[in-house]
C-alpha cells in the first residue's frame, strides 16, 4: 500500500487540516456544496500546503468551480454530481476526479464515455447523499471495470477496512492493478468536517503493512 495515494476528504477546520497533513496524506478534499454537512461556506484559517487541494463540487457551473479552484488554489476538481462528458471537456487544462456512485457492475458501462476525459476516477457507493454518507459496497464488483483509466477506492471505509482494503488490492485483477488510492472521509470523524487523528494515524499504519 505504500505506493497508494491518501486522500483525506471533507476537511474544514484549520488545526485539524495541520494535524492531517502532518500525517503525510497526499490529497485533501474540500467540500463546496452547500447542502454538505461538511460544506466550506468561509475560507480556512490554513490550507494544505504539503499534500494536494481537492475541491469538490456538485452540479456547479464551470464558471464557478474554475473561479474557486483558482482563488483555493485547487490542484484537482472532484466531480461529484451529474455532471456529462460534456461538462468536463469545459475543464480541460486541469485535472479531474470524476466520482461514480455504483450500486452494481452495470453502473461501471458509464465509465466508457470519460475515457481520456478526466485523470481520475473516484467508485462510491449509491446513499441517501451523493457522497459521504459512509455506505459500504461490494468492491468486488469492480472486477467488471476494464478501462484505463484510474480510479480511488472510496464508500464508506472506516478504522476497521485496512485488512480488507489490502487483500481487494493484492489481487492479480485489472481492477486492483488500476486502484490508484484510497478516500477517506465519514467513519473517521468525530463530527462533521473534523477528522479523528488517531483513529487516521492507527489505520495509515495497518494499511502500510
Amino acid at each position: 500500500m505504500n505506493d497508494k495515494l491518501i486522500k483525506i476528504c471533507g476537511m474544514r477546520e484549520a488545526q485539524n487540516i495541520r494535524d492531517v497533513e502532518a500525517l503525510g496524506v497526499d490529497l485533501m478534499g474540500f467540500i463546496f456544496w452547500s447542502p454538505s454537512s461538511r460544506h466550506v461556506a468561509v475560507r480556512p484559517g490554513y490550507l494544505p500546503r504539503k499534500c494536494k487541494r481537492v475541491g469538490v463540487f456538485v452540479d456547479e457551473t464551470a464558471d464557478t468551480v474554475l473561479r474557486t479552484a483558482d482563488e483555493y488554489g485547487l490542484d484537482y476538481i472532484q466531480l461529484h454530481g451529474k455532471e456529462t462528458p460534456e461538462y468536463c471537456k469545459q475543464l480541460q487544462g486541469r485535472r479531474i476526479i470524476k466520482a461514480l456512485n455504483l450500486a452494481s457492475s452495470a453502473d461501471l458501462a458509464q465509465t466508457v464515455a470519460y475515457q481520456g476525459l478526466i485523470d481520475c476516477f473516484l467508485f462510491d457507493a449509491k446513499g441517501r447523499s451523493v457522497g459521504g454518507n459512509g455506505v459500504k459496497f461490494d468492491w468486488t464488483l469492480l472486477d467488471a471495470y476494464s478501462g484505463d483509466t484510474p480510479y480511488l477506492l472510496s464508500g464508506g471505509i472506516g478504522p476497521d477496512d485496512a485488512g480488507q482494503i489490502n487483500a481487494f488490492l493484492q489481487r492479480d485483477k485489472h481492477a486492483a492493478n488500476k486502484c490508484i488510492g484510497i478516500d477517506l472521509n465519514s467513519r473517521f470523524e468525530q463530527s462533521p468536517g473534523v477528522k479523528d487523528i488517531a483513529a487516521l494515524q492507527s489505520f495509515l499504519q495497518n494499511i502500510s503493512k
